[in-house]
C-alpha cells in the first residue's frame, strides 16, 4: 500500500493578513473611500493639547514596510482612544497619529498600546509607546522589567514635530514586543 502526501488548502491562521483591507485601511490599497477609523484619534478643534506620533515600520534589512497596519489604543482612566493607519497610505511609508498624551495610571509612566499587523506575520505584534520627556519612565514597572539597553526601543523621542517612534521588526534595533 502506498501513501500519497496531500497538501491541504491553507486555513486563515496560515495565511498572511491583514484581511479585508478595503474595510481596515482602504486608502493604503487604492480604494476610493475613507476608512471608518483613521489616524485622527481626537478632533484638534476640540482639544488644544494634541500631539502627533509618527514613524515608520522597518523590516530586518532596514527597509521601510509599505503595507503594515498600525493600531493605537490608549486608556488613561479618563479618556479611551483608538486609531488605525496603514503605512502605505503615505508616499514615504510613514504612519502618523493625532492624539493626546495619556495621563499616568497608578503611578505608571504614561503609555499607548500599539498593535502591528503586516505581511509575513501569522500573529500580530504588541508593543507600547512611552514618552522620552516623562520622569515616571525611571520608576515604571514594565520599563524596568526590560533590559536597560533595549528600553529605548519603546520610547518615542520628542521632536519639534511631535514624538517620533520607529518600529523595527527584526535586527539589532528590534523593538521590544510583548506576549499577551
Amino acid at each position: 500500500m502506498t501513501t500519497t502526501n496531500k497538501i491541504s488548502p491553507q486555513t486563515p491562521s496560515q495565511t498572511i493578513g491583514p484581511y479585508f483591507a478595503y474595510g481596515l485601511t482602504p486608502e493604503q490599497y487604492g480604494y476610493n473611500f475613507k476608512s471608518w477609523v483613521d489616524n485622527k484619534m481626537v478632533d484638534p478643534s476640540k482639544n488644544l493639547n494634541t500631539i502627533t506620533i509618527y514613524g515608520k515600520v522597518y523590516d530586518g534589512k532596514g527597509n521601510a514596510i509599505n503595507d503594515a497596519m498600525i493600531e493605537l489604543w490608549q486608556n488613561d482612566g479618563e479618556t479611551k482612544l483608538f486609531g488605525r493607519y496603514g503605512t502605505g497610505s503615505d508616499e514615504s511609508n510613514h504612519f502618523s497619529f493625532l492624539t493626546i498624551k495619556p495621563n499616568s495610571v497608578d503611578g505608571q509612566a504614561p503609555y499607548i498600546n500599539v498593535i502591528v499587523y503586516m505581511r509575513g506575520q501569522l500573529l500580530h505584534s504588541y508593543t507600547r509607546i512611552y514618552f522620552s520627556d516623562e520622569e515616571l519612565n525611571n520608576s515604571d514597572i514594565t520599563l524596568k522589567s526590560i533590559p536597560k539597553e533595549r528600553q529605548h526601543t519603546i520610547i518615542a523621542n520628542k521632536t519639534s514635530d511631535g514624538y517620533e517612534f520607529n518600529i523595527y521588526m527584526q535586527g539589532l534595533k528590534e523593538t521590544v514586543f510583548f506576549q499577551i
